[in-house]
C-alpha cells in the first residue's frame, strides 16, 4: 500500500502539533511543512535576554486547560512545566496602581466591594443595584463584552477592570471581543436563566484556593517546539504555498508544484482565506471577516536590586497616559534568580498601528518612560530585546464561533484548518483545535481520495 502523503502549510505551535499528530496517525506518512521564516515556532519565540532564556511572543497558558499538561507529560517534558509564585497583577488607573479586583471573572465583578478604590461611588452603587434591575436578555445572543457591562455596571468598569484584563489577551478591547469568546461560562449561565450578570458571575466563579492559574515553561517555549519538530520528523520546506488546487496540488512562491492527499492550512485567517478562495469561497469569505491586531513586546534585562513591588506585573486600564498595555515582571511572576530582573512591556492594540511603524529607538525610551512613570524607577537597561507582532492577534468578535463553523463547514474533508482564530488565542486551545484538525484529516484520507 502507497504511503499517504500530508501537507502542513504553517509552522508555529498549531502546525507543528498538526504533524506531530499526523505522525503519531501514520507513522510512514511524507509530512511536508511549509513556512518561509527563519525559524519555527510562529508567535512563540524563545531568546536569550541577560543570560536567561525569555519568551518574547506567548509567556504563558492556561492550567487548567488539559491540553498543554497532557502534551508536555505524552512528550516527557512534564519536568519543564512550572507555575507562577503566586503574586497577583496590579492595575494602573487614574495614574497610580490598584490591587487587581478579587472575585471577578475576566475582570467582570461578582459584587461592589470587588470594584471599591478602583471606580466612583455612583459605579459603586450601580453594581450594587444590578441584580435587582430587569436582564434583557436572548438565549444565544453574543453582545461584545463592554455592551453587556457597561450597560449593567457602567463605563468605568469597563475601562478598569474588563479592559485590562481582554487587552492583555487579545490586544484588543471589551468593544471588540464577544461575550461567548471572552467568558463562554457567564454566556451559559444567562441562557440557563440568571436573572442578572451578578447571579450569571457568581455561579462561574472559580475556586479559591485552586492553586496558580498560570504555567511556563523552564527553558521557554523553544523547548517544545524543538520536542514536536524531532517527533514529528517532517521535511521542512522553507517556502510560502501560494495556490492551492484540488487533487491536492500545492505550488510554492518559486513555482514548485507538492502532492499531498491531505492537507492542514495552519496559517493566519487571511492567508486561509487567499488560498481557498476558488475551491471553497463560503470559507474564504468567512476568513476575510477575522479581523487582526498587531503588538510588540519590548523586553527588557535589568539590574538585580530594581525595587519593582512583589507582583507579576501591571495591567493598564483604558485611557491612562501610558504606551503599555500590560507590564510583566517576569522575574517576579516566575520565580526567576540571576544576575538581572526580566520585564516586557506589550505595546500595540487593535486599531492602531504603534507596532508597525514605530522604531525601535522609540519604543524603547516609551518602555523606560512608562516604568518611570509606574514604579518610579530610572533604569539603565543591561539588554533589550524588540519583538514586534504584525496582524498577530484575532479578534474574536461577537458569533465569532458561527463564523467559524461556516468557515470549517465550506472545506472538503481532505483539507483542514487550525491557528488562534478558531477556538481560542491560548496555546492550550491551539494544541487542541491543531489535533483535532490532524484526526479529521486522517480519517478522511484513509476513507476516500482527495478531491
Amino acid at each position: 500500500m502507497t504511503a499517504r502523503s500530508y501537507c502542513v502549510v504553517g509552522g508555529g505551535i498549531s502546525g507543528l502539533t498538526a504533524a506531530y499528530r499526523l505522525r503519531q496517525a501514520a507513522p510512514e506518512a511524507a509530512i511536508t511543512l511549509f513556512d518561509p521564516a527563519d525559524r519555527l515556532g510562529g508567535v512563540l519565540r524563545t531568546e536569550s535576554l541577560g543570560g536567561q532564556p525569555m519568551d518574547l511572543g506567548a509567556e504563558a497558558f492556561v492550567l487548567r486547560r488539559p491540553e498543554m499538561p497532557a502534551l508536555l507529560a505524552e512528550l516527557g517534558l512534564a519536568h519543564h512545566q512550572r507555575a507562577t509564585t503566586g503574586v497577583r497583577p496590579l492595575i494602573y488607573s487614574g495614574r497610580r496602581l490598584h490591587a487587581m479586583p478579587s472575585d471577578t471573572v475576566a475582570g467582570i465583578p461578582s459584587s461592589a466591594a470587588s470594584m471599591a478604590g478602583l471606580v466612583d461611588e455612583a459605579t459603586i452603587v450601580r453594581i450594587e443595584s444590578e441584580p435587582g434591575r430587569a436582564l434583557d436578555w436572548t438565549p444565544g445572543s453574543d453582545p461584545t463584552v463592554a455592551d453587556l457591562v457597561a450597560e449593567r455596571f457602567g463605563a468605568q468598569v469597563v475601562a478598569r477592570s474588563v479592559d485590562p484584563l481582554l487587552g492583555g489577551v487579545y490586544a484588543g478591547s471589551a468593544a471588540t471581543i464577544g461575550l461567548r469568546a471572552a467568558v463562554p461560562t457567564v454566556a451559559a449561565a444567562l441562557d440557563r436563566g440568571a436573572a442578572s450578570l451578578t447571579e450569571a458571575i457568581l455561579s462561574v466563579l472559580p475556586p479559591t484556593g485552586g492553586g496558580p492559574v498560570f504555567g511556563s515553561l523552564q527553558g521557554g517555549y523553544q523547548v517544545l517546539l524543538d520536542e514536536l519538530v524531532a517527533r514529528s520528523r517532517i521535511r521542512w520546506v522553507r517556502a510560502r504555498i501560494d495556490a492551492l488546487e484540488p487533487g491536492w496540488t500545492l505550488r510554492d512562491e518559486t513555482g514548485v508544484q507538492w502532492q499531498a492527499d491531505g492537507v492542514v492550512l495552519a496559517v493566519p485567517a487571511v492567508q486561509v482565506a487567499r488560498l481557498v478562495q476558488t475551491l471553497a469561497p463560503a470559507t474564504a469569505a468567512a476568513a476575510g471577516r477575522i479581523v487582526t491586531a498587531s503588538s510588540v513586546v519590548v523586553a527588557l534585562a535589568v539590574p538585580a536590586d530594581t525595587p519593582f513591588p512583589q507582583s507579576s506585573g501591571v495591567l493598564v486600564a483604558s485611557g491612562e497616559p501610558l504606551h503599555a498595555k500590560a507590564i510583566t515582571l517576569s522575574s517576579r511572576k516566575w520565580g526567576l534568580d540571576g544576575d538581572v530582573q526580566q520585564v516586557r512591556l506589550s505595546i500595540g492594540r487593535f486599531g492602531d498601528d504603534v507596532a508597525k511603524g514605530t522604531s525601535e529607538g522609540d519604543l524603547l525610551g516609551w518602555a523606560l518612560e512608562d516604568l518611570a512613570d509606574v514604579f518610579g524607577v530610572d533604569l539603565e537597561p543591561v539588554d533589550v530585546r524588540v519583538q514586534r507582532w504584525i496582524d498577530a492577534m484575532p479578534q474574536y468578535g461577537p458569533q465569532h464561533a458561527n463564523l467559524v463553523a461556516t468557515l470549517r463547514a465550506g472545506l472538503p474533508p481532505t483539507l483542514v484548518v487550525a491557528g488562534s482564530y478558531l477556538d481560542g488565542i491560548g496555546v492550550p486551545a491551539c494544541i487542541g483545535a491543531a489535533g483535532k484538525a490532524a484526526a479529521s484529516v486522517v480519517s478522511a484520507v484513509s476513507g476516500r481520495v482527495a478531491r
